[in-house]
């Protein structure tokens, strides 16, 4: 008998009137709806609803036992699941009636309250989803909200609650995309993935869907580290979801998306790469009537596009084509999903038309551009993208074909686009270029000359949106400089002249038109004129800037030292480009008195200046053009410093020039004019009667200086006497308000103008003198949003507020006025603050007055040693910049009560730092920041650690005086990679190459952590006696040459630059070309690298340790004693048989010593260095002359076999990923 029969039985016994009547309705109603929900038999629920409603009635109130509110309930599920049966509204408005009278006899404090909110809840989503009312879905989230509350951590109830939560939470956002909500999603699903541990059913579920949301998020915010949780989620899901699991696919297909977007952020090609990999296996688990095979087909096809167009490989492209015809050839397909795909396919098209120029590529990519527009929404995103793409291939097309109608309708279509991409939009930019293209294109043919003017125009808005540096901007600048040489040629009607196609000589055509300008303002004075000729000369400088300078700045340096790059530019161009750019400026601020204008000037005069040393025959009126300028800006800004500086450029200008020449007398009148205005100056600051200049000019030039002073300190300082954090503004309150300026304006009244500023210097600086602090961050650091606006010595000393208080009153008791500390004197919620803070802090240490290192973990009867101080990363620029350090143990006392305020002259204690921290004393004391002895300054840092795992890379910033940014969010390897670039791109330095540990996704040469920098042994060397002899009969023994190399200084000599594209790896130098080797240099991320390559001929398995991973490999390779490595995974059989396996010796002249003569070396002393042992790298060849290293974890030291091999072999270049 079954439960159903039981319950009938027993309600028999009980007719009514009978106490158990009541009971017996309701579990028999019950065991109806349980059965409902097993069997799916519509008459049970139909009696299970008559049951409910006879026992409603036996019970009209709420009785103690809760009876109402639960047959409440239980009639409301009936009518909900029969609801669901048969869609009969009445039955879910009854549902939800009934929900709500339930609720209301459960109020707050009544348990069970939990599952009416649920129930009612569910009720109500189900009314959205019939008649999608707003008020409904947000009634039936604040339901379950507040459920959720009632369901804490170990409820029974809280899986259940939470779940249905997510769901109706989910489908908010799916329809109003809030951000809140995504918030709020994200938490929820972290919370779902505590309830389901490793090994429940549920937890790959909730790992992939917290995976999903996050990348959700980071779609909406851009924040990275989303994106970078999404992956590992992704991948710890995929490893639950072995080959053969139903939804291993679906976690390929999300994994690849997530792949996919951090390759657009970063562009790591490691990224690209796996993306294509699981692409392919997921395609490989779907079968063709899949739903999720087209999307699959679609995104593998956008990867092979996008590695095309990285690498160029035809094969991708290709494949690329095929994969999305066969997407496209799928039956069901959604318009918007076709549409991408022929978008997709059309892009493709159109890639290879480019490369092989077939004329029925790009006639289909305009067909299926068409096809796509006409299938996607116009209020779909990607709209205005398939109108900017066959826009494209129209103009393409109206090429090759001469048709103007493909031309016009590019011009409409690319209207459009541009109407659908505001100010603002990341696609504008390239909707302007491809508009101005056209136009441009349709006065070629047609000669509209309003098009033209309208090209420029769209150009010019295109180039503003793309900064210095943008990858767009060079091919913007270059289409625009082209209209602008049409334009004044269509003007000038000089059309037979024959166009320029270097952007040198489009710079040079430009500059042209420039002068034509300024020509005609200096005939008519027309301001539009001038205008035109700043413009156009601005666009000409540009031009003339190679790639490899980022700025004016790098390039008048370059052209300064002499060096040459591979524009063809000459130096006499760039003059004449700089100093009509200065003239026009200083015209325009003549005539308009707006003073940016001035400053540029100033700038542009100063970049000629560089370019005019002793000697020149130009120094002397670059010299008077500055101080001209200079003179001119102390009028309108009076600044001692700038007439000063005009008029020591007047004299250096007089000594040059000889007297009774028509310049000498030019010059000598305007140094009279400024010798003048400093009198004048002068005698308006000691008489307070002269010209009704009053005392408060000498207030004001006091308040200038202080101003001027502060800018290189700290922006935010702690206030030693009052304990009140003061900004720039507020310190200079401070000392205004002070007897010392009081005292200071007095004795300004009593002497010289020069004694003036010597003095109001001299005593604001003394006044300014700060003190920083240096620690371990604790529980409870104040924050500035904590002591903004209060005293600190008036707060709580718990936790970080009384290791503050202590700091302020130790620096008050030395009688400093203003203190540091990392803890509250910085807005860490501004970006910009932080950015700016990472890049000064070094020099803010440096030119402190002081720097108190409090000890927290050092008694007062122990040794600095062991303090974990010495562990963190930040620490170390802390204690090489200052300096002047002093050491405070726990309890705040002077450690070791030096004699002096500087722990750095103490020769015990300097000891003690030497010994712990493994530096020098020459370093501790008297340390310069820069790119010298770059492994060294890696090594210390290689044992230190942050609690941020990026921050170990910024924290050398300022030790290495570099400037980079700092992007919180990026993974450590990537904030690593950078820095180790940057350095060997500016150094040439190749000692960071030498390390041993994991590689970093970010370049196979470098680590994927600093402590792959700790000491490495040097290779051992035993030659014969005779072998010792000849190799060291010329200079220094191998060893000391080795030792040398890291502390000899790296100087780069000025190189004629070159791209990765000009190196093949069949270069090779031999010793007689040394002179003429490139130094290593990152162009993105490929690395070209000089290097002495042995080539290795076998690779042999010697055994394999089945107790643990070990693999030891006999190596031979040409010219090298054959040796042995160890390596804790197998080499991949593939690589060994490959045959493009080298062992290499990065090359650096300093190898050679830091003095040699490349010009004049011998071969003794060639030898002498080089046939030694060294440290090699183990490069594999990949596709498109590219190498990668690999066997990094274990340290691989080589011999070379005799001279020979020595004097035998050369320099090559690799190129290195």
């Amino acid at each position: 008998m079954d439960d159903v029969s039981r319950k009938r039985e027993k309600l028999k016994c009980c007719p009514p009137g009978d106490d158990g009547h009541y009971s017996a309705l309701y579990c028999l109603a019950h065991a109806l709806q349980q059965r409902y929900v097993d069997e799916e038999q519509i008459d049970d629920m139909n009696e299970a609803i008559t049951l409910y409603r006879r026992a409603l009635e036996l019970r009209p109130v709420e009785n103690e036992d809760r009876d109402r509110s639960d047959t409440l309930l239980g009639l409301a599920y009936s009518l909900s699941y029969k609801y669901d049966e048969l869609g009969t509204v009445d039955d879910l408005e009854e549902a939800i009636t009934l929900g709500r009278e339930a609720l209301a006899l459960r109020p707050p404090g009544h348990p069970g309250r939990d599952v009416f909110l649920h129930n009612l809840a569910s009720f109500l989503w189900s009314r959205f989803e019939k008649q999608a009312e707003v008020c409904d879905m947000e009634e039936a989230i604040q339901l379950l909200g507040a459920a959720l509350e009632l369901c804490p951590p170990g409820h029974q109830h809280r899986s259940l609650t939470l779940s249905y939560f997510i769901r109706c939470l989910s489908g908010r956002y799916e329809r109003q995309g809030l951000l809140k909500d995504l918030e709020e999603l994200v938490t929820l699903r972290r919370a779902e993935l505590d309830l389901y541990p490793r090994g429940h059913s549920d937890h790959v579920a909730s790992l992939h869907n917290l995976a999903c949301d996050l990348s959700r998020r980071y779609a909406k915010t851009a924040a990275i580290t989303d994106l970078e949780e999404s992956i590992e989620l992704h991948r710890a899901a995929l490893e639950l979801r072995p080959p053969g699991d139903d939804e291993r696919s679906s976690t390929l297909h999300e994994l690849t998306f997530c792949l996919s977007t951090r390759y657009d952020k970063l562009g790591m090609v490691a990224d690209l790469e796996e993306a294509i990999k699981f692409g392919r296996a997921a395609l490989e688990l779907l079968e063709r009537d899949d739903p999720s095979h087209r999307e699959s087909l679609h995104k593998l096809a956008c990867n092979l596009r996008k590695r095309f167009v990285k690498q160029a490989a035809m094969q991708d492209l290709e494949e690329a084509i095929e994969l999305l015809h066969a997407a496209l050839e799928l039956p069901s397909i959604e318009n918007h999903d076709r549409s991408s795909s022929l978008c997709e396919l059309a892009f493709c098209l159109s890639h290879r038309h480019d490369n092989y120029g077939a004329a029925e590529d790009l006639e289909e990519a305009v067909t299926l551009g068409r096809e796509a527009l006409e299938l996607c929404p116009q209020e779909h995103p990607n709209y205005g993208i398939c109108l900017r793409n066959l826009g494209r291939n129209l103009r393409k097309s109206s090429i090759q074909t001469t048709a103007i109608h493909d031309l016009e309708e590019a011009i409409e279509l690319l209207r459009r686009a541009l109407e659908l991409h505001p100010i603002g939009h990341p696609d504008r930019s390239s909707s302007l270029y491809e508009l101005a293209l056209c136009l441009s294109l349709r006065h070629d043919k047609n000669g509209v000359a309003d098009g033209l003017e309208e090209a420029i125009v769209l150009g010019r808005e295109a180039l503003e949106l793309c900064p210095l540096g943008h990858p767009d901007r060079g091919v913007i600048l270059h289409s625009l400089a082209c209209d602008l040489w049409k334009k004044f040629q269509y003007l000038r009607q000089t059309a037979a002249v024959v166009r320029p196609t270097s952007r040198a000589d489009l710079a040079s055509s430009l500059f042209e038109f420039s002068q034509h300008f300024w020509d005609q303002f200096q005939k008519e004075v027309m301001v539009t004129d001038l205008d035109n000729a700043v413009c156009l000369a601005t666009y000409a400088l540009e031009l003339r800037i190679p790639p490899e300078d980022d700025s004016v700045a790098a390039w008048v340096q370059r052209l300064a030292e002499g060096a040459n790059s591979d524009e063809p530019v000459t130096p006499g161009q760039a003059v004449s480009n700089l100093r009509a750019l200065a003239n026009y400026h200083r015209a325009r601020f003549q005539t308009q008195h707006a003073i940016i204008d001035l400053n540029e000037a100033i700038t542009f005069y100063r970049h000629l200046l560089q370019t005019c040393p002793a000697g020149h025959p130009n120094r002397a009126s670059s010299l008077h053009d500055l101080a001209q300028c200079l003179a001119d800006r102390f009028r309108e800004q009076p600044a001692a410093a700038d007439l000063d500086e005009a008029i020591a450029l007047l004299q250096e200008a007089l000594q040059l020039l000889v007297r009774g020449v028509p310049d000498y007398h030019v010059s000598r009148t305007c140094l009279t004019a400024c010798l003048q205005m400093q009198f004048d100056s002068q005698a308006a600051m000691m008489s307070s009667d002269a010209l009704g200049v009053t005392h408060f000019d000498v207030k004001q030039v006091i308040r200038n200086v202080a101003y001027e002073t502060l800018k290189t300190m700290p922006m935010r300082l702690l206030h030693t006497p009052t304990g009140i954090l003061c900004n720039r503004d507020a310190q200079v309150s401070c000392f205004m308000d002070s007897a010392q300026c009081k005292q200071l304006e007095f004795q300004c009244t009593t002497c010289s103008r020069d004694q003036q500023m010597e003095l109001i210097r001299a005593i604001i600086s003394k006044y300014f003198e700060y003190i920083m602090l240096s620690h371990r961050w604790g529980e409870g650091e104040p924050l500035l949003r904590d002591i903004e606006g209060h005293t600190i010595y008036g707060m709580s000393i718990k936790g970080g507020f009384g290791k503050l208080q202590a700091f302020c009153r130790i620096a008050l008791e030395w009688d400093y006025l203003w203190a540091w500390s990392d803890t509250c004197c910085i807005d860490k919620d501004s970006s910009s603050e932080v950015q700016e803070t990472i890049g000064s802090m070094f020099a803010w240490y440096q030119q402190s007055a002081l720097t108190i290192v409090y000890l927290s973990d050092v008694p007062d009867t122990d040794s600095l040693e062991s303090s974990k101080w010495f562990t963190r990363g930040w620490t170390l620029q802390e204690l090489l910049a200052p300096k002047s350090v002093v050491f405070y143990t726990k309890t705040w006392s002077l450690y070791r009560n030096p004699t002096s305020l500087n722990h750095k002259t103490d020769d015990v204690v300097l000891e003690e730092l030497k010994k712990v921290t493994g530096i020098e004393r020459r370093f501790l004391t008297r340390f310069s920041p820069g790119l010298d002895d770059a492994r060294s300054r890696l090594q210390w840092a290689s044992q230190r650690t942050t609690t941020r795992a990026e921050d170990i890379a910024y924290s050398l910033f300022g030790i290495f005086n570099l400037h980079l940014p700092v992007m919180y969010g990026e993974s450590a390897e990537n904030a690593l990679g950078r820095l180790l670039a940057e350095i060997v791109s500016q150094s040439g330095d190749v000692s960071v190459l030498n390390w041993v540990g994991a590689p970093s996704p970010f370049h196979s040469c470098f680590p994927a952590d600093i402590t792959s920098y700790q000491i490495l042994q040097s290779p051992l060397f035993h030659p014969s006696t005779e072998e010792r002899v000849s190799a060291t009969s010329e200079g220094l023994s191998s060893i000391e040459v080795l030792r040398n190399i890291s502390r000899s200084p790296i100087t780069v000599p000025a190189a004629q630059p070159q791209t990765p594209l000009s190196y093949a790896s069949s270069d090779l130098y031999d010793f007689h070309l040394l002179a003429q080797v490139p130094l290593a240099r990152f162009f993105g991320r490929l690395l070209t690298l000089p290097c002495i390559a042995y080539h290795v001929t076998s690779v042999q398995l010697k055994r394999a340790n089945p107790s643990k991973p070990s693999h030891t490999y006999i190596i031979q390779a040409s010219g090298l004693n054959p040796l042995e490595i160890a390596l804790p995974s197998k080499l991949d059989d593939v690589t060994r048989s490959r045959g493009g396996l080298y062992l290499v010796r990065p090359w650096h002249s300093n190898l050679l010593g830091p003095f040699a003569d490349l010009d004049a070396l011998t071969e003794e002393q060639l030898v002498s260095v080089l046939w030694t042992p060294f440290n090699a790298l183990l490069l594999t060849q990949l596709p498109h002359n590219e190498y990668k290293r690999i066997a990094s974890s274990t340290l691989i030291t080589a011999y070379p076999v005799d001279r020979a091999s020595v004097l035998n072999g050369g320099i090559r270049m690799f190129n290195i990923v």
